[in-house]
């Protein structure tokens, strides 16, 4: 038999109090709002709870050993509900993100640093994964992913930088050998490293410049992918092995170096930024409800 929350608690009231109505003033409830709750109580297990006269409300015996059971019992449960209130209240708990490696690589190590500083109780667990997921199905809270690629019926906040760009590049010793190239038609006859997503796909290299776009498939001796992998693409054409195309804060630190040069850099593409989304904003969990102010306000999170 299940009883309702409200009546126990009611019943457990008026017991304490010894009546309705002094019970009703430590409430918010009604002293004919508690008599009704006990009506309810009494008419459910077919026992008298109280001996009432015009002076008193007294427990009978039924009600002395049930008021013995039910005030250790809702103590339980007040504590239980406490539990969760702190999720609430307190900026703890497990915040689970599901992302590209690409925004592992390249996005997150800006910000999670200066995340865990604001919220040293939050725990952050990334899952990299290049496809698109249900983030729920997953498992995980929110998932991070380039515009093209969301749903519509998730809500996407900005994270990260608002425009990247990707970028072509080759060792010097390897322009020097095979040329370089002054159209982005030139490089069908180059050696392309290329990367592959986890469904089979290669994505095209794509360029642009005064309002000229130029798609293109082109081919080489290394195809790599998904994921960290791609810095064996990387390596690879610092090894002379023929021109990389990827995020261009991939391959900033050797265009710095010298180790990679540039490829029509005039014509590398820029796109926007990604967003962190998630289903729904209604009761969005402590966590991730911390991490959404964070991305909103802080510096190093744009």
């Amino acid at each position: 038999m299940q009883h309702d929350l409200g009546d126990l608690n009611a019943f457990v009231a008026v017991a304490r109090a010894r009546g309705f109505r002094e019970a009703a003033k430590g409430s918010n409830v009604s002293a004919s709002s508690l008599s009704e709750a006990v009506r309810r109580l009494e008419a459910q297990f077919g026992v008298r709870l109280f001996n009432r006269t015009t002076r008193s409300v007294v427990p009978t015996e039924a009600g002395e050993r049930l008021l013995a059971r039910l005030e250790p019992a809702l103590r339980e449960v007040d504590a239980a509900l406490d539990v969760v209130n702190g999720f609430r209240d307190r900026m703890a708990g497990t915040l689970r993100l599901n992302v590209p490696v690409s925004v592992a690589r390249l996005v997150l190590p800006s910000i999670l640093p200066a995340f865990h500083a604001a919220y040293p109780e939050i725990r952050v667990e990334v899952m990299g994964e290049d496809s698109f997921v249900d983030v729920l199905a997953a498992g995980c809270d929110a998932g991070i992913r380039y515009d093209e690629r969301l749903e519509q019926d998730m809500i996407a906040v900005p994270v990260g930088p608002r425009r990247q760009r990707f970028a072509a590049a080759a060792s010097p010793a390897y322009l020097d050998a095979r040329g370089r190239p002054e159209h982005p038609r030139d490089l069908m006859g180059h050696r392309c490293v290329r990367g592959r997503f986890a469904s089979g796909a290669m994505p095209l290299w794509e360029f642009e410049r005064d309002g000229e776009s130029i798609t293109l498939d082109p081919t080489g001796p290394l195809v790599v992918g998904p994921g960290g992998i791609m810095d064996l693409a990387i390596d690879a054409a610092v090894s002379g092995v023929g021109v990389v195309y990827l995020f261009e804060e991939w391959l900033r630190p050797h265009l710095d170096s010298g180790a990679l040069e540039p490829v029509l850099e005039s014509w590398w593409p820029s796109f926007s930024g990604p967003f962190l989304y998630y289903p729904g904003r209604r009761l969005v969990p402590t966590p991730l409800r911390a991490f959404l102010d964070f991305i909103r306000t802080s510096p190093v999170a744009r």
